[in-house]
C-alpha cells in the first residue's frame, strides 16, 4: 500500500519532507518580520516598533557584554541568571511537593479523603490574585516570587500525579502484598518508579505557565530578572531590548522542555514506546 507523503490521516513524510515542513513556519515568520521591518524603516528611520536585526544584535551585545556602571554585572546574565534560579527554585519544589502528595492521595483513601477536596478547591484560586497576598506576607524579595510559582505549579503537577497513580493495575498493589511487601514498600518501590516519567511530562508541560508567574512577578517587584527588565524597557518602547528577550525566555523555555522530552526518552524508554 502506497501512503500519501504530505495530507491524509495516513500520510508519511519522508525525513526530508519532515524537516522542511518543520523549517517552514519559521522562515514564514522570519520573513514576514524582515519585510515588515524594512518597509517600516524606510518610511521612518527612527520607528521603533520594528526594529532591525543589526539593531537588536548591538543592543543585545550591549547588555551582555558592558557591565552595569551601579552594579558591576552584566545585565543579560544577571537576568537571566536570577530569572532560572527562581524558576528552578519554584518548579522542583512543586514537582517534589507535587509527586510526594498526589501519589499518597491516590494510594491511601484517608489521606485521599482529607486532602482531595482542599487541593481541588486551592488549584482553582489563580495564583496571580495571590500574588499581593504574598508580597505583603512575604515582602518582595525572593520568597514571595518562588512561592508564587510553586503555588501556580503544585496542585497541576499533584491532580495529574494523583490521576496518573489510579490509572495503574490494582493488581500490581496485590501481588506486592501478597509476597510481603510492606505498605510503604508498595507506595515508593513498585509505584513511584512509574510515576515518575509521568512527572517529568507534567512538569514539563507546567514550565510555560511558571514562566508567567515568574515574569509577572519580576515585573510587579525586583531589580533584576528577564521580566524586571522587558518591563523597564517598556517605558522607552525599546523594542530592540524587548524582542530579543522574548526571543531568549523562548529560546530558554524550548531547551528546557527538549531536556526533559530527551531525559524521559533515554531514562524511561519502556514509557515512551
Amino acid at each position: 500500500m502506497k501512503y500519501p507523503r504530505l495530507f491524509g490521516l495516513h500520510a508519511r513524510p519522508g525525513p526530508y519532507l519532515h524537516w522542511v515542513l518543520v523549517a517552514l513556519p519559521f522562515a514564514f515568520m522570519i520573513c514576514a518580520y524582515l519585510i515588515s521591518s524594512h518597509k517600516m524603516l524606510a518610511e521612518n528611520p527612527n520607528a521603533k516598533l520594528l526594529p532591525s536585526v543589526a539593531k537588536m544584535a548591538e543592543a543585545t551585545a550591549r547588555l551582555a557584554t558592558e557591565p552595569d556602571p551601579r552594579t558591576g554585572q552584566y545585565p543579560f546574565w544577571q537576568d537571566t541568571v536570577s530569572s532560572l534560579q527562581r524558576l528552578g527554585m519554584g518548579i522542583v519544589s512543586a514537582a517534589i511537593v507535587g509527586l510526594l502528595l498526589g501519589i499518597n492521595m491516590a494510594m491511601f483513601p484517608g489521606l485521599n479523603s482529607l486532602a482531595r477536596a482542599f487541593v481541588t478547591f486551592l488549584s482553582i484560586i489563580p495564583p496571580l490574585a495571590v500574588l499581593p497576598v504574598l508580597f505583603i506576607v512575604f515582602g518582595v524579595d525572593e520568597t514571595a516570587k518562588v512561592i508564587l510559582i510553586f503555588v501556580g505549579s503544585v496542585f497541576v503537577i499533584t491532580r495529574d500525579i494523583f490521576l496518573a497513580t489510579l490509572a495503574l493495575p490494582k493488581e500490581q498493589v496485590t501481588k506486592a502484598l501478597s509476597l510481603g511487601a510492606s505498605q510503604l514498600g508498595v507506595v515508593y518501590r513498585v509505584i513511584l518508579p512509574q510515576v515518575m516519567p509521568r512527572l517529568f511530562n507534567t512538569t514539563r508541560l507546567t514550565l510555560g505557565a511558571a514562566w508567567l508567574f515568574l515574569i509577572a512577578a519580576e515585573a510587579i517587584a525586583s531589580t533584576e530578572g528577564l521580566g524586571y527588565r522587558i518591563y523597564l524597557m517598556r517605558r522607552y518602547m525599546a523594542m530592540d531590548v524587548i524582542l530579543p528577550y522574548v526571543c531568549w525566555i523562548t529560546l530558554i523555555g524550548y531547551t528546557l522542555d527538549l531536556g526533559l522530552r530527551l531525559w524521559v526518552g533515554w531514562r524511561y524508554p519502556w514509557y515512551t514506546k
